[in-house]
């Protein structure tokens, strides 16, 4: 198994960031998404280059600013998904994003950690706006 780890720091308060993460319907920061559907504790999205794709929402922590979910379905056949998005909050006008990802066989970590790179991107420019 993989671990791919990312942080970045953001200008911006920490529950600005985590009003963006934690509305698990939201897609405008994920680049190559442009619409998820939600059923339940299952979000379902089509991701380009890669398919349709269902995750999990195992845990929405607002107290501690922390989402964890799972890709359970997926076209590549993937043993094993944990990702965890966590909110420091650093003062008033900053904050930290630490994302961490568990992937499973390890041939699809680039691919995973590529889509975190972009998804990063798209936050910043979300924040723009």
């Amino acid at each position: 198994m993989k671990v791919l780890s990312e942080s970045k720091v953001f200008a911006c308060p920490a529950e600005e960031l985590w009003e963006i993460l934690s509305d698990v319907s939201r897609c405008d920061w994920v680049p190559s998404v442009e619409k998820i559907s939600l059923e339940g504790v299952s979000r379902t999205f089509e991701m380009e280059g890669i398919g349709k794709v269902r995750e999990n929402i195992l845990s929405l922590d607002n107290v501690n600013m922390e989402l964890q979910y799972s890709a359970v379905e997926t076209p590549n056949p993937i043993e094993h998904h944990l990702a965890t998005m966590r909110v420091i909050k650093l003062d008033n006008n900053s904050c930290e994003l630490l994302w961490t990802t568990e992937i499973k066989p390890e041939i699809f970590a680039e691919a995973v950690h590529h889509g975190m790179l972009i998804s990063i991107k798209g936050i910043e420019e979300v924040l723009k706006t």
